[in-house]
């Protein structure tokens, strides 16, 4: 049953449309209710307010912090229109009806992620009117309309411009579900903070009581496995450059493992400043390569492990061109990633119409926590956004690196950190030549990942090697150097560090430290 919308109060910090919003409010005959700075806003736009101040006979008081907790504007609130006792009821106290609620609340997050913000400053924009009004409203949305999001603005007034004013049952329950989120998920950045400063007032990394939200996206066919179901969510508001903020430009509907697969494409090839390409087969990465362009790049990916690339993932950190997008056509691929497509590229693709192609915003960030869940808790951890430089290394071997062996150092380096632990994996001039993921021993995983170049046809004379963390026994240096390595880059820390170490210059290799490890579980 729709309603029609006599009254409105309008009490926002984020002014954005909220003029317009009003002026065409006006326009349908609504009166309008309105406080401090709103209400200072719309009277200067020639918009006919009443103060709240005004319409409850009680001025504002305490800063400013007790406006709109009064009787005259809850009551209207949530007086239920199908009652004829509280109808009475308020007809009898002098309370009209309000038939939609516009308000937006003080901006606490933004205002606690500033540097040098203080408890009082916190304390200050924590909103109390704003949250129990949109409450009010969405609890008894059987006769209210509420609006906390201005792009929810328009299509309100579209709706009611259609319908002489009035407001769908299906419209005022949508807009209650949002206000319901909204408002838990302000409650949770409040408990958040809070429950994440210490007895001293500083700062922690992990809050006592760590409280999450996510949007749903889509559910999805199955999950992993085909008697599994499973549903994609993202952030509320997503770091910058995810692949959360995807757009997909054709393709089937993603899977479950498409998702998890492409986040592990994307997250490796957008860390490389060079035109790269990410190929990831069952979330490990099984070609990654810098070039001079995207084919080359894509072409020298593939090199690696062309079996593995089959019904693979691709991902590259520039947009794709038409010369790259032939070549990729001609494999079975799953997913497509790049920042964009030029619009040959996206005519050749369009034969594919299986493949799903996404862009993803080419931008630095990082989600605030890694989260991993276990029987009855939550793992919590801050994600690994560490890069070492050439200046951090340290040469622990009595040959030194060359400048083309520091350069391929610090590549494989990089693609090590995306490969799942134990992680061994072979380079040269800047591409993968093999790659071993995921094995209980580091020296199965080495033994792996020179049978997977040599599947390929690729030799490894000359190559360096990237272990994801320290070799426990010098058995996996042997076999690096027998398949042919010269230089080997891991963090160290080994109880048998000089037993290794020792091999390296037995064997006449290379050997540096980063003095930082990538597990990846």
């Amino acid at each position: 049953m729709s309603i029609l919308v006599k009254q409105a109060l309008i009490s926002v910090s984020d002014k954005t449309g909220v003029v317009e919003l009003a002026r065409a409010l006006a326009q349908m005959r609504v009166a309008i209710l309105s406080t401090g700075g709103t209400a200072k806003l719309l009277t200067q736009n020639g918009i006919a307010v009443t103060e709240v101040a005004e319409y409850t006979g009680y001025p504002e008081m305490l800063d400013g912090r007790l406006k709109t907790l009064h009787p005259m504007i809850h009551g209207g609130l949530l007086a239920r229109r199908d009652l004829p006792a509280h109808m009475a009821a308020i007809k009898d106290a002098g309370i009209e009806p309000i038939d939609l609620v516009v308000v937006n609340l003080y901006p606490f997050t933004a205002t606690v992620a500033k540097p040098g913000c203080t408890l009082a400053d916190a304390i200050e924009n924590i909103d109390i009117g704003g949250p129990t009004m949109l409450r009010s409203a969405a609890k008894n949305h059987e006769g209210v309309a509420v609006l906390v999001d201005p792009a929810d603005y328009q299509p309100l007034l579209d709706e009611m411009l259609a319908s002489s004013g009035r407001v769908s049952a299906a419209t005022r329950f949508a807009l209650a579900k949002k206000v319901f989120t909204h408002t838990a998920a302000y409650d949770g950045a409040i408990s958040n903070y809070l429950t994440g400063l210490d007895a001293g007032l500083n700062s922690q990394d992990f809050p006592e009581r760590l409280t999450l939200q996510f949007a749903k996206v889509q559910a999805m066919r199955y999950g992993e496995n085909p008697h599994q179901n499973a549903a994609f969510y993202r952030d509320i508001e997503p770091a910058a450059g995810s692949l959360a903020s995807y757009t997909q430009l054709q393709g089937k509907e993603l899977s479950y493992n498409n998702v998890g697969d492409a986040d592990a494409a994307w997250e490796c090839v957008k860390t490389f400043a060079e035109p790269a390409c990410v190929i990831v087969k069952h979330a490990n990465p099984c070609g990654v390569a810098i070039g001079g362009s995207t084919l080359e790049a894509y072409q020298r990916a593939f090199l690696t492990d062309p079996t593995s690339a089959f019904g693979g993932i691709i991902a590259f950190n520039r947009p794709v061109d038409a010369f790259t997008a032939e070549a990729v056509a001609k494999q079975f691929v799953e997913v497509l990633i790049a920042p964009g497509y030029d619009a040959a590229a996206k005519k050749v693709l369009e034969a594919r119409v299986n493949v799903r192609v996404l862009t993803v915003p080419l931008a630095p960030g990082a989600n605030r926590y890694d989260l991993k869940r276990v029987g009855g808790g939550l793992l919590v951890q801050t994600p690994d956004t560490k890069n070492v430089s050439a200046a951090e290394l340290r040469v622990i071997t009595k040959k030194q690196p060359t400048e083309t062996e520091l350069r391929d150092l610090l590549f494989a380096w990089r693609v090590a950190k995306f490969v799942k632990s134990n992680a061994i994996v072979f380079c040269g001039s800047g591409y993968t030549l093999g790659v071993g993921a995921g094995q209980m021993s580091r020296v199965d995983s080495a033994r792996i990942a020179a049978i997977k170049a040599k599947n390929a046809g690729l030799s490894l004379a000359g190559s360096v090697v990237a272990s994801d963390a320290f070799f426990p026994f010098r058995d996996g240096v042997d076999v690096v150097a027998e398949a042919g390595a010269k230089a080997i880059i891991q963090p160290g820390g080994s109880v048998r560090d000089e037993e290794v170490v020792a091999a390296a210059d037995e064997l006449g290799l290379v050997m540096v430290y980063t003095g930082h490890r990538h597990f990846r579980h």
